[in-house]
């Protein structure tokens, strides 16, 4: 086709796969019109305000409620007690001990019923007519706790005579995880030139997010289904969780994410709150509402990171990598998180091996309980953690045996005639010129010229400093994802999907996929997110995967609207659906010159196209055979749905 005389081509050119094109969300956004969870106001609601342990670690001798449910507006008042018939949070990972017995999963209530944890650990809340009421009332009920001994760091909760924070996990130990071989590990560190040993700490991070996490929690009797408002980081997971968690079957929870005002692994686990409003909505017949304020979040939301470790480098006299040794106590918190073991443990060994060729690498973990805020994944959930310890302790290595930094990388970088390699970590890489990365990162940075940038500024009383660092990250584990496309009444064509954006701005790149395949303007698309009722799967948003999956998903869907789209385009044509070729958003006759649009046919599609009776497909509708199917969708809209699960590496 001539590109000269075709607009749609000259269409694909700006708005197809690869073109910088406007994040088309932000607009909305940045002019304050978002639609987060605390903006949702719903007829009759209640609010519901969290009562939160000032005591690290304690046993709860009594909670007394009285006082806070004479107080004016006050709706209702709940305990562990009130909760105890529905099930509880967590840790979805299946790690085994280094023996090969199971991790120590001790389950975690939404309100703690025999012994306080941590501060902020929940263990009742408050339900009332007004937020301030709410407030008011939680700070008249009063918790007897008896306080114990408490343990913050996780090396310190190894050691013996430490308090012990679950019966059930002697020594405070929830795994004890291994990567490697020890015995050849050890015979590289006795034949090594030169051995570099670093002790770190990977300091605890809170999330702090923009939006502070929320709920609304609603019930209706009729059904007995559940809604849940919350913001998450993909709406189908969350409801399989919270369905669990509330002993029901999935399609009697129904979740609902809008707007997120940040995440990166912090709002993608259910929390107890959630479980709390949804109690208190069928308690009540009512809508409860609870918003988290700054203060609560910071020892309420899952934190990130907070791993004590030494990092060992074993090198001959070259300077070549021998083997990498990380002996880590990754700290858990009072309760495991839902991935939380990842980050210290398989996320490390994935990633600390970078960009370079160690041909020995091991791993040992101590996951431990501790009295503090539980820890999970964020910003990377191991990814960072890796390449940090291996940056660190190449640079130590660099300065103890005289070797400048840079070189002694380039030395054992993985060469692109290497590629693809198995390396010890259990990965292969398959592409990647990391020394010419390496080159041009030197080249751009000017490094040459630092030294004079750097007299400079200490003439001005500044002080500049040069760092160097390879990142070689992996993506999340392949997962089920759905990608849907439905042409809508009004001439828009909706993308519907699994993942979830909580800021990495989906909806361009998205419809970039869509518009490349179908043809379809890039302005008329729209993205659907975020209601677990639309999906038939979905692996959420995390590991930096989403283009790939749902990316995937939408182009396997869209070969299901282009071949179903061939059969209608047959009869509109009056030709044979072999005949019917696709392209540039246009089904054609092949050599001719007759043709119909993806979307005028759409438009006859809705406007009652008379196919014949038993004519089939009636309409480009599809679903994949890999998930439940939905219900059936009107013969007047035009639309697919895929589920992709795809091939491991």
């Amino acid at each position: 086709m001539n590109l000269q005389n075709d607009p749609q081509s000259f269409a694909l050119m700006k708005f197809g796969i690869g073109q910088p094109v406007r994040r088309t969300e932000d607009p909305m956004l940045v002019r304050g019109e978002g639609c987060y969870t605390d903006d949702i106001k719903l007829t009759g609601e209640a609010y519901a305000v969290m009562v939160r342990s000032r005591i690290a670690h304690g046993v709860i001798k009594g909670i007394d409620t009285a006082a806070a449910r004479n107080m004016p507006g006050v709706l209702g008042v709940y305990t562990g007690a009130d909760l105890a018939a529905y099930g509880t949070l967590k840790c979805i990972v299946p790690f085994n001990n280094r023996d090969g017995t199971p991790m120590k999963r001790p389950p975690r209530p939404a309100l703690a019923t025999d012994k306080v944890r941590f501060v902020g650990d929940p263990v009742a809340f408050v339900v009332a007519d007004t937020l301030l009421q709410a407030k008011d009332a939680a700070e008249a009920v009063e918790v007897d706790i008896d306080a114990l001994p408490a343990v913050v760091r996780p090396e310190e909760a190894a050691r013996p005579g430490a308090p012990l924070i679950h019966d059930e996990a002697p020594g405070n130990v929830a795994l004890d995880y291994h990567f490697g071989d020890s015995e050849q590990v050890a015979a590289a560190f006795a034949k090594a030139a030169h051995v570099t040993r670093l002790k770190l700490v990977n300091s605890r991070v809170v999330v702090n997010a923009m939006e502070p996490r929320a709920a609304i929690g609603i019930h209706d009797p009729a059904s007995g289904r559940f809604t849940l408002h919350a913001p998450s980081q993909g709406a189908f997971g969350m409801r399989g969780n919270m369905a669990e968690i509330l002993k029901v079957e999935p399609k009697q929870v129904r979740i609902l994410t809008g707007h997120v005002g940040g995440s990166f692994g912090m709002k993608s686990a259910p929390f107890p709150e959630y479980v709390c409003v949804l109690h208190a909505a069928r308690a009540l017949g009512r809508p409860v509402k609870w918003t988290d304020e700054r203060s609560g979040s910071f020892v309420s939301d899952s934190h990130g990171r907070d791993h004590d470790l030494t990092a060992e480098l074993a090198l001959d006299a070259d300077g070549t990598f021998l083997a990498l040794r990380i002996t880590n106590f990754g700290n858990m918190g009072g309760f495991l998180a839902q991935v939380a073991p990842m980050p210290s443990t398989l996320n490390t060994v994935k990633n600390v091996q970078s960009v370079y060729r160690t041909p020995l690498i091991e791993v040992s973990t101590k996951c431990m309980f501790t009295n503090t805020s539980h820890v999970s994944a964020y910003r990377g959930a191991g990814r960072p953690e890796g390449n940090y310890y291996m940056e660190r302790v190449i640079d130590a290595a660099a300065a103890e045996m005289g070797i400048d930094r840079v070189e002694l990388r380039r030395r054992n970088q993985i060469r692109p005639r290497e590629i693809p390699i198995k390396t010890a970590s259990g990965s292969t890489y398959d592409s990647g010129d990391f020394p010419g990365v390496l080159k041009h990162a030197l080249e751009v940075a000017d490094v040459k010229g630092f030294a004079r940038r750097k007299r400079e500024s200490r003439k001005r009383g500044k002080v500049r400093g040069l760092g160097i660092g390879s990142f070689l990250e992996v993506t999340a584990p392949p997962s089920k994802e759905m990608g849907g496309i439905r042409f809508e009444a009004d001439g828009t064509v909706t993308i519907i999907t699994g993942t979830l954006d909580y800021g990495q701005g989906h909806a361009a790149p998205f419809a970039q996929v869509l518009s490349d395949k179908l043809g379809i303007p890039f302005e008329r698309i729209r993205l659907l997110q975020g209601d677990s009722d639309e999906l038939l799967a979905g692996g959420g948003t995390g590991g930096s995967k989403s283009i790939m999956h749902s990316g995937t998903a939408i182009v396997e869907a869209s070969a299901k609207v282009i071949d179903q789209g061939k059969q209608i385009a047959s009869h509109v044509l009056e030709a044979a659906a072999a005949d019917i070729e696709f392209a540039h958003g246009r089904f054609v006759i092949a050599g001719t010159d007759r043709a119909i649009g993806i979307m005028e046919l759409a438009d006859k599609l809705r406007s009652g196209l008379n196919l014949p009776e038993g004519y089939r497909p009636r309409s480009t509708s599809a679903t994949s055979a890999t998930a439940p199917a939905p219900p059936p969708i009107p013969t007047a809209v035009m639309s697919a749905r895929s589920s992709w699960i795809p091939t491991p590496a």
